[in-house]
């Protein structure tokens, strides 16, 4: 593997950035193994979001829990990690990505062993939200380690290409894996595996990735910590509590209505700090906005495909869980192809401007043409070909956001700004769920309310109600398409390093 050069660091004098560069040459001489490790933790992280989705059913037989009890084995994980993440990120800034990395590791395996033993509903959600408190630790310490780590734009490129693409099929990924182990083993195994996957990550991360301490030790910003996380958590709970009550109930619009109260008294109080626990100098910048903005779409605008689809593969052809996942990889195979396209080729080449909009523009098209859906739809002649469209689409925009969304953001402030990607990502996933699910609910009632009763009823009545979420989704690609291209600045992405950076490099582990 060719030697990367030694430079200054865009915050030192040349004598002591050459030093510096050499210290993180013999560091990151292993950086494609590192890689393998930052990429296996973050599928972790990622398909938990859903590979636990199948195994509801059986889990619920097993322990005995209410249907109301289903939604909250996902919320307790998803409450949890997106209302932690800005103070997972700033902890990794403070306390030292690898440490942190680990950490999250390691205790994200434990909550899946306590979970994956649990013998009553409250275990498992217990479980299930101490694995969302690492997960929030681990996220954007993987994500800040990898840009870190990648430094040269053109290995900085396909880096990003393979996390990109982990981070826009993880989802698709769970499904299937979390099919193959109930339908094999059992539900706990959803869980188990996460023990193998957090071992051999953390004995790697040991092994291969660099030390790090931040040559800078502000205080950490509790009151900001405070406002953040209870603004993050009203918010997803105010959005799952109108997926499992309704857009009217009291909950719902307290909690939003406090989120709203709280996040904005963070931002206040974050311009007066001396010690941000964002710095709002990481969301000025124009093409960060508008990757952070990017994020959020994609995440809400993938359940489109992942949830509706997966009912309209189980529900209406009669799909196993296994098979479904099956369903999907097409998808991730072209998200993966694309990803490596989008982030080595037409980024460096043509700039952001005009392939993230494109990627919106196809992943709304994809959208559309899955609303033609019928009862007696087949997979290859009309599942298989939008999906393909979304895969590409979403190809072009996941893995190139989340690039810029962290270039030019420097060491000191890597893991807000990755924890940033990860919080818009988390949001936008409840909120397109609850919406969506919202939407199509209303959607089937009027249908079955307004249509003739027959034997087939019912099965008309769900296909209508996910094309209605379909359309709900491409809505969400079609605005994600005017915003990005309005936000991006035009030409092929500089170096922010060279004039734009954030503030000063950190320094290594003494």
């Amino acid at each position: 593997m060719p030697p990367r050069p030694a430079g200054p660091s865009p915050g030192g004098d040349a004598g002591s950035g050459s030093a510096s560069g050499a210290r993180e040459e013999e560091r990151t001489s292993h950086r494609w193994w590192a890689l393998t490790v930052i990429a296996l933790a973050q599928l972790m992280v990622v398909l938990d979001a859903t590979i636990v989705n199948i195994a509801l059913p059986s889990a619920q037989r097993d322990l005995g829990f209410s249907n109301e009890g289903r939604q909250w084995v996902i919320t307790g994980y998803t409450l949890a990690f997106g209302s932690l993440l800005l103070l997972g990120g700033r902890l990794s800034d403070l306390l030292g990505r690898r440490r942190t990395f680990v950490t999250g590791l390691i205790g994200f395996g434990v909550a899946s062993a306590l979970g994956g033993s649990a013998g009553s509903f409250t275990a498992l959600i217990g479980a299930r939200a101490l694995q969302g408190m690492f997960g929030s630790l681990l996220a954007p310490s993987a994500l800040s380690l990898l840009t870190t780590t990648f430094t040269q734009p053109r290995e900085r490129s396909r880096a990003f290409g393979v996390f990109g693409a982990i981070a826009g099929s993880g989802a698709a990924i769970g499904l299937l894996l979390g099919g193959v182990l109930t339908e094999y083993l059992t539900w706990r195994w959803t869980l188990y595996v996460n023990i193998v996957i957090a071992v051999v990550a953390a004995l790697c991360a040991m092994a291969i990735l660099p030390p790090h301490r931040s040559t800078h030790r502000p205080r950490l910003d509790l009151a900001g910590t405070a406002l953040v996380g209870g603004g993050l958590f009203c918010l997803v709970f105010g959005f799952s509590s109108a997926d499992t009550e309704s857009w009217g109930d009291w909950r719902c619009w307290a909690s939003l209505t406090l989120s709203a109260v709280l996040l904005s008294c963070f931002v206040v109080h974050e311009s007066r700090t001396d010690n941000p626990l964002l710095p709002l100098r990481i969301v000025r910048d124009r093409n960060r906005a508008a990757s952070f903005i990017s994020v959020f779409i994609a995440g809400a605008g993938m359940f489109g495909v992942f949830l509706f689809l997966t009912y309209y593969l189980q529900r209406t052809l009669g799909y196993s869980p296994v098979r479904t996942g099956l369903a999907f990889l097409p998808m991730v195979g072209a998200l993966m192809a694309t990803a490596q396209l989008s982030t080595n080729v037409l980024i460096p080449r043509i700039g952001p401007k005009p392939v993230v909009p494109a990627g919106m523009g196809l992943a709304a098209a994809g959208l559309v043409w899955l609303t033609a859906l019928s009862p007696h739809s087949g997979y290859a002649a009309h599942v298989l070909p939008p999906l393909l469209v979304m895969g590409v689409g979403l190809g072009l925009v996941m893995p190139s956001a989340i690039s810029l969304a962290t270039l030019g953001v420097v060491k000191r402030d890597q893991g807000v700004a990755s924890a940033t990607v990860n919080t818009m990502q988390q949001v936008g996933g409840s909120v397109g769920t609850a919406l969506f699910n919202t939407m199509a609910a209303h959607a089937f009632t009027d249908y079955t309310r307004t249509h003739e009763r027959t034997p087939d009823l019912v099965e008309r009545a769900n296909v209508h109600s996910f094309a209605v979420a379909y359309w709900c989704a491409a809505g969400f690609f079609a605005a994600g398409l005017v915003a990005s291209a309005l936000l991006y600045e035009r030409g092929r992405p500089r170096d922010l390093a060279a004039g734009r950076t954030t503030g000063e490099e950190d320094g290594p582990e003494a």
